[in-house]
């Protein structure tokens, strides 16, 4: 195992900037996802770190070596890919040892080590079995196997479930946060989907154009969310955006409702709040229903409030249809405030 230290990394193709200046610590034994829209540049970061991209600026540290000019296969990582990227005339025991192999690793210890890892990852019924006999989670396992084999001092995970159904994704977010408590190996994962990020992460580290927007742990960047972008990119629904302006009374929107808000600081002219700190309530603001979508353990609500678009995670179940009227009462201890910049303000 090992920490991963990267110093004011900059990397483009040709006049186009894909990394600018980004600097990361990340601890011996953490999970680290790096989340954020396609092209903010974390798939870019993550090669790097594995040597598939040559750098043009800045320093990647694995422990205590510097890695900018070792090639890939000296930098003791290993990678799990979206594409599994298994070789399909190897049985599953020949996939997970052919690292071993090339390394000139001893027969009896290329057994052991394969057989630890059938074991971690249930595959011990499938070494002689084929990819093409694999279903899309029993490859990805074996991707996952071959990794675990080679004993590195980080794994690096390139959107690994994005080709695997729902259901799958959620048994296989579950398997690779259990791999991680188990080996306790540093890891570095990335994806587009921030559930996988709130659900896995030790630390998320969430990326825009090719720089870090914020880091910390889940809830930090739930609760506390630095600016708009990550306000409004981590959370499922995403937060609600209300116009306005800092007044007497409160928070006043565009179009003059007045917001339960306790003290609003100057400056501010976006009120955000989370859809389930919107709750039914006798006093609050009425609500028109457009579309209602039942979950099963919750209701989610889209609805106009004025002229704005909001979204409410109703706990309870209720009995409510398009072109119903609601009320909704905003929770004030639960607003977040932001600048025109965008920034937070509270």
């Amino acid at each position: 195992m090992a920490d991963v230290s990267i110093r004011r990394l900059g990397k483009q193709f040709g006049a186009v900037k894909i990394l600018k200046d980004v600097s990361l610590d990340i601890a011996d034994g953490q999970f680290v996802v790096l989340v954020g829209p396609s092209g903010c540049g974390k798939s870019t970061l993550l090669r790097t770190i594995a040597g598939l991209e040559v750098v043009d600026a800045g320093e990647i540290r694995i422990g205590d070596r510097v890695v900018n000019e070792l090639p890939a296969k000296d930098r003791d990582i290993a990678m799990v890919f979206q594409s599994y990227a298994l070789y399909p005339h190897m049985t599953v025991a020949d996939n997970m040892s052919f690292s071993l192999k090339l390394k000139g690793t001893p027969r009896d210890e290329i057994g052991k080590k394969v057989a630890r890892a059938a074991e971690i990852l249930d595959l011990g019924p499938l070494l002689d079995r084929f990819p093409r006999q694999l279903s899309g989670g029993q490859r990805q396992r074996v991707a996952m196997g071959r990794a675990i084999v080679r004993d590195p001092k980080v794994f690096l995970f390139d959107e690994p479930l994005s080709n695997l159904d729902a259901k799958l994704r959620v048994q296989m977010r579950a398997e690779i946060k259990e791999l991680h408590q188990r080996l306790g190996t540093t890891t570095i994962y990335v994806t587009h989907d921030q559930v996988e990020a709130m659900t896995m992460a030790d630390v998320i580290v969430v990326m825009r154009d090719g720089i870090i927007e914020q880091s910390g742990t889940p809830l930090e960047l739930y609760d506390h969310p630095r600016n708009l972008f990550v306000a409004e990119f981590i959370g499922s629904p995403a937060m609600n955006f209300i116009s306005g302006k800092a007044g007497p009374d409160g928070f006043t929107t565009d179009d003059g409702l007045v917001l339960p808000a306790g003290t609003v600081p100057a400056g501010v002219v976006t009120y955000g709040i989370r859809p389930e700190d919107l709750v039914p309530h006798s006093d609050g603001l009425e609500v028109e229903v457009v579309v209602v979508e039942p979950t099963g353990p919750e209701t989610h609500i889209i609805g106009r409030l004025g002229k704005h678009s909001v979204s409410a995670v109703i706990r309870d179940r209720i009995d409510v249809k398009p072109g119903d009227r609601i009320r909704l009462l905003p929770s004030a201890a639960r607003a977040h405030f932001y600048g025109e910049d965008g920034s937070r303000l509270n």
